[in-house]
């Protein structure tokens, strides 16, 4: 029965693999990759007629079964070098070569195994051998198709899927079959059989796959470069173990124990010597990077570190500048650094250590000549390269100055270089493992530098402007109580003017004491505006009660002016009080400046519309469109001769604080109405702000 189904089976995947091949040649011509695929159909179809017609363990059939092997792995590499610069990374290649030494060395095996069949000892050696090498052929195996389908161009996915999966399915069958049978004892005899129906069924998946293999691109990363030489260091490891146990039940006797002794005592002395030692570890990366990669960096990597490094914005209360020496330390493995910034004459200032203990003095005199060099020449400091007090630097010599020559620990100085300029100079301290600078170190600090200067650049730049608008700020506060302190200016001199005629008259001198206590609470209200906190902790409008506040404003002012208040009661409205007095007061007294001597002024209060609405109106001169329109919200913009301009742009701004706005109406020659509207609210039966003020 199993015979039959094996005949029967691999018969039929020769016939499919054999027409797959035929359909391949049509594109012989074309891309390389169908000339590989028609190759590849024409070994599988070769190798299922030698399981049909032969034994599993015929010379022809092993050796059939290692040709497809080779020609599968060689289907891999064809497609890993789609990947361009990125695909021949030496980690790769090792890898396939790898597998293709084990690949090799069955043939070998197959082809003596038949030759000791009479041998039991050495016939059950090789013949374990044989399955061992199985075994991590088909791992192995796997492992590329995984790592090469992980790293296929997001494109290519969907053409990769159906060959990549029949590829994975074969190769894990082969690992399941060489596994039972290695346990067993050559107790896979139906797996044997059922292996020509698994053919056929992948015969399927290979013939659905796109006809397209030009289509077939990856990107291969140094990541998947690690993980398959790390699969490939396990699987030798399995295949040691594997191999020597084999041998010790084969030769038999008390070796056993004694191996598994050795095994350990091995293990742990290295694993002693290693893991300890960041000077070893060091030297190991530095071996793997100049044997097994083309380059000593993924960049991609280190650009996605430097940048996590540095975006950690306050960690652990950790600086910028510490940061920066910490993400250009970690390229190149830098154990500590500090960062020193150059000023205009080019002195360099310590600014930030990590983890350094670099003696270096509080300011760096003497290096106006390097530091115009390392600027100019965007230069990377190789203090390897220094030959007493001088930097040899190609065909130039620079003096260097003595605070930078007794640094032993000295590695690296990556400048800091924004716009051209220097920023600073970042010192880091050598590795663990001493090794000398080389141009892929140069390149990557050079870039790494200017973007570090860049991020320190841009933090000035905000610590600049953070402070320019906290002067704008005092500044603003500043012009608007200076428009003030002229208008109280203004009354007081009217007062004592009025004094030197009136002082013997009792009504003036109460008159005259009310409007200076007015004038010491408005100057002390001043002062308090003037304070830091004054901007950051607004009043909050709540509900206030209009009429007040207008009398108040009217009869300070009605003094200098005649003034006519008209108003209904009551009018609440959500407002600051203090806000909507200082803006009142600034509408009125521009309204007394603009009206002739003896035109009163009008204030008229009323509800509109669920608003509270204030009109201050003068019959002066009016304003032209123009005016109103371009200047008249404008800070220093004024139609008086003496005027600063800033009572209308405060007087909106405080308005609009609250939530309200100010309208504008004007004619030459006809005046002007300013209407103050507020959002309105009814009226409690006992408002907060004059509960608090009893």
């Amino acid at each position: 029965m199993l015979a039959a189904l094996s005949l029967w089976s691999h018969g039929l995947a020769a016939l499919l693999y054999g027409g797959l091949s035929v359909g391949r040649l049509r594109h012989w011509r074309g891309d390389p990759l169908h000339r590989l695929l028609a190759i590849v159909f024409a070994v599988v179809s070769a190798w299922a007629i030698f399981l049909a017609l032969l034994d599993v363990q015929d010379i022809l059939t092993r050796l059939a079964e290692s040709a497809r092997n080779l020609a599968f792995l060689t289907l891999l590499y064809g497609i890993m070098q789609t990947g361009g610069a990125r695909a021949s990374q030496r980690a790769v290649k090792a890898v396939y070569a790898a597998v293709a030494a084990v690949v090799g060395l069955q043939i070998v095996v197959g082809g003596i195994v038949a030759e000791y069949r009479d041998i039991p000892l050495i016939f059950d050696a090789l013949v374990s051998t044989s399955q061992i090498l199985g075994i991590t052929i088909a791992a192995g195996s796997l492992v590329l198709v995984h790592n090469l389908y992980g790293q296929a161009a997001p494109g290519s996915r969907s053409a990769l899927r159906l060959p990549m999966l029949a590829l994975a399915v074969m190769w894990a069958y082969d690992l399941h079959l060489y596994t039972v049978d290695y346990f067993t004892r050559g107790g896979a005899v139906g797996l044997q059989a059922f292996r020509g129906v698994v053919l056929v069924a992948l015969a399927a998946l290979f013939a659905l796959s796109p006809r397209g293999a030009s289509e077939w691109k990856i990107q291969l990363s140094r990541a998947a470069a690690f993980q398959s030489l790390s699969v490939v260091a396990i699987l030798a490891y399995l295949l040691v173990m594997m191999s020597a146990s084999r041998t010790l039940e084969i030769v038999g006797g008390q070796w056993g124990p004694a191996a598994q002794l050795g095994v350990v005592v091995v293990m742990s002395v290295a694993a002693l010597a290693l893991v300890p030692s960041a000077r070893l570890r060091a030297r190991l990366r530095v071996f793997v990077a100049k044997h097994v990669f083309e380059h000593r960096y993924d960049y991609r990597e280190e650009w996605l570190r430097f940048t996590d490094t540095m975006g950690r914005r306050g960690q652990e209360g950790v600086s910028l500048e510490e940061r920066v020496i910490k993400a250009l330390a970690d390229i190149g493995g830098s154990p500590a650094g500090v960062l020193l910034t150059a000023d205009a004459h080019y002195r360099f200032t310590v600014t930030a250590r990590w983890h350094s203990r670099l003696e270096l003095p509080p300011t760096g005199d003497g290096a106006e000549t390097l530091a115009r060099f390392i600027e100019s020449r965007d230069f990377i400091v190789d203090f390897g390269a220094m030959r007493g007090s001088c930097l040899v630097a190609g065909d130039v010599r620079l003096n260097v100055p003595e605070w930078l020559v007794g640094l032993d620990r000295a590695w690296a100085g990556v400048p800091l270089i924004h716009a051209g300029r220097l920023v600073g100079l970042v010192i880091l301290e050598h590795p663990p493992f001493r090794r000398a600078l080389d141009w892929e170190d140069f390149d990557l600090f050079r870039a790494a530098g200017i973007q570090a200067a860049s991020y320190i650049a841009e933090a000035r730049s905000q610590q600049a402007l953070a402070d320019s608008r906290r002067f704008d700020e005092f500044n603003r506060r500043f012009a608007f109580i200076l428009h003030d302190i002229k208008n109280l200016v203004s009354q007081l001199t009217l007062v004592a003017r009025n004094a030197e005629r009136h002082a013997d008259n009792p009504d003036f001198r109460a008159d005259m004491i009310a409007t200076l206590q007015a004038s010491v609470k408005k100057l002390n209200d001043l002062l308090a505006r003037l304070s830091a906190g004054a901007a950051r902790d607004p009043e909050p409008p709540r509900p206030t009660d209009v009429q007040p506040v207008v009398e108040a404003v009217v009869g300070a002012k009605r003094r200098a002016h005649p003034i006519q208040s008209v108003g209904e009661l009551p009018l609440i409205a959500r407002a600051v009080r203090g806000s909507l007095e200082q803006a009142l007061a600034h509408l009125v007294q521009n309204a007394i400046d603009a009206s002739p001597r003896g035109e009163p002024v009008e204030v008229r209060c009323f509800e509109s519309g669920g608003d509270a609405v204030i009109e201050v109106i003068d019959r002066g001169g009016g304003m032209t469109d123009e005016f109103v329109r371009t200047r008249l919200f404008q800070p220093f913009a004024s139609t008086k001769e003496s005027g600063f301009g800033i009572g209308a742009y405060e007087a909106r701004s405080l308005i609009e604080a609250m939530g309200g706005r100010l309208e504008v109406e004007s004619a030459v020659g006809h005046g002007t109405r300013f209407t103050l509207i507020l959002p309105g609210t009814p009226a409690p039966a006992s408002l907060p702000y004059e509960r608090i003020r009893a």
